[in-house]
């Protein structure tokens, strides 16, 4: 890539590439929270509420996300909500991954033995506690490798933001092809970006993953 184009278009990548940072992060927690929620209620014996929230999650998962996108953007002032192209991207991901979230937390739950669950309730431990204690440490250990493997999932989607005028780091790097007709240049550098944070999501996901088992393994947090 010529040295000139990083010095004229370096800040404007940087400010993109904090962008796509911002949104990617805001949405992995918006979709972990909602996600884990879903999954909590899904669990409520009521048969209504479990139909609504599975057939959210069929067409979360069932739909293109760039439609989603345009739904939440463009017809979303149709019924009143009229939302900053930035903040709708950051809603639109974070809709789009908590489907997906939700199933990994429910495969989760599902892996932790019942026994473990049963000996808390015969010690008289209230679900909060068997909550935080016994189900929450067993399915961060069964899903921290799908749930590092979906926020990869979601850097990369976040190139579709660029369609309703988010200034990420896909729009910024459109802006620069177009000026300057430099287009495998950007494109070998937008891959380069998008592999490095990848990288650096496994790398930290893994580093988790290490920890959490060594933590649950320690004799002391066993037993407490």
């Amino acid at each position: 890539m010529d040295s000139n184009l990083l010095v004229q278009y370096g800040p404007a990548l940087l400010r993109g590439f904090g962008v796509t940072i911002l949104c990617w992060a805001a949405g992995c927690a918006i979709g972990l929270a909602l996600g884990f929620v879903l999954m909590l209620l899904r669990r409520i014996e009521v048969k209504p509420l479990r139909w609504i929230i599975r057939a959210y999650i069929e067409v979360i998962r069932g739909t293109p996300f760039l439609i989603q996108l345009f739904l939440l953007y463009s017809g979303g002032p149709a019924i009143g909500l009229r939302l900053e192209a930035t903040t709708a991207g950051i809603l639109g991901l974070g809709v789009y991954g908590s489907a997906y979230f939700a199933e990994i937390f429910r495969a989760g739950y599902q892996a932790v033995p019942k026994g473990q669950v049963e000996a808390a309730l015969s010690l008289g431990m209230p679900y909060g506690g068997i909550l935080r204690r016994v189900i929450l440490p067993g399915m961060l250990v069964s899903t921290i490798p799908a749930l590092v493997n979906m926020m990869a999932i979601l850097t990369k989607e976040t190139v579709v933001l660029s369609i309703i005028t988010v200034p990420e780091l896909m729009y910024e790097m459109q802006t620069m092809a177009a000026e300057t007709f430099a287009s495998f240049e950007t494109i070998l550098g937008m891959a380069l970006f998008y592999w490095l944070l990848v990288e650096a999501v496994s790398r930290l996901g893994r580093r988790l993953e290490t920890r959490m088992t060594r933590f649950l393994s320690h004799p002391s947090n066993a037993r407490a």
